[in-house]
Protein backbone atom coordinates (compact mmCIF):
# COMPACT_ATOMS: atom_id res chain seq x y z
CA UNK A 1 0.00 0.00 0.00
CA UNK A 2 2.83 2.38 0.83
CA UNK A 3 4.53 1.75 -2.53
CA UNK A 4 1.24 2.41 -4.33
CA UNK A 5 0.88 5.74 -2.51
CA UNK A 6 4.50 6.70 -3.25
CA UNK A 7 4.03 5.86 -6.92
CA UNK A 8 0.82 7.93 -7.00
CA UNK A 9 2.58 10.94 -5.44
CA UNK A 10 5.45 10.76 -7.95
CA UNK A 11 3.18 10.44 -11.00
CA UNK A 12 3.06 13.85 -12.73
CA UNK A 13 1.12 13.03 -15.92
CA UNK A 14 -2.23 14.12 -14.46
CA UNK A 15 -0.78 17.41 -13.25
CA UNK A 16 0.22 18.37 -16.78
CA UNK A 17 -3.28 17.70 -18.10
CA UNK A 18 -4.79 19.82 -15.32
CA UNK A 19 -2.35 22.66 -16.06
CA UNK A 20 -3.25 22.57 -19.76
CA UNK A 21 -6.93 22.60 -18.84
CA UNK A 22 -6.44 25.65 -16.62
CA UNK A 23 -4.50 27.45 -19.36
CA UNK A 24 -7.25 26.73 -21.89
CA UNK A 25 -9.90 27.96 -19.44
CA UNK A 26 -7.93 31.17 -18.84
CA UNK A 27 -7.48 31.80 -22.57
CA UNK A 28 -11.19 31.16 -23.20
CA UNK A 29 -12.13 33.60 -20.44
CA UNK A 30 -9.83 36.26 -21.88
CA UNK A 31 -11.20 35.75 -25.40
CA UNK A 32 -14.80 36.01 -24.22
CA UNK A 33 -14.02 39.14 -22.22
CA UNK A 34 -12.19 40.72 -25.13
CA UNK A 35 -14.98 39.92 -27.57
CA UNK A 36 -17.55 41.40 -25.20
CA UNK A 37 -15.58 44.61 -24.76
CA UNK A 38 -14.93 44.89 -28.50
CA UNK A 39 -18.59 44.18 -29.27
CA UNK A 40 -19.76 46.88 -26.86
CA UNK A 41 -17.34 49.39 -28.39
CA UNK A 42 -18.46 48.54 -31.93
CA UNK A 43 -22.10 48.78 -30.91
CA UNK A 44 -21.54 52.22 -29.40
CA UNK A 45 -19.73 53.36 -32.54
CA UNK A 46 -22.48 52.11 -34.82
CA UNK A 47 -25.14 53.76 -32.66
CA UNK A 48 -23.27 57.06 -32.79
CA UNK A 49 -22.93 56.82 -36.58
CA UNK A 50 -26.62 55.97 -36.98
CA UNK A 51 -27.66 58.88 -34.77
CA UNK A 52 -25.39 61.25 -36.68
CA UNK A 53 -26.85 60.14 -40.02
CA UNK A 54 -30.40 60.32 -38.66
CA UNK A 55 -29.91 63.87 -37.36
CA UNK A 56 -28.23 65.12 -40.55
CA UNK A 57 -31.11 64.07 -42.79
Amino acid sequence: MKSLFCRFVKDRSGVTAIEYGLIVALIATLLISGATILGDALNAGMDATANHLKNSL
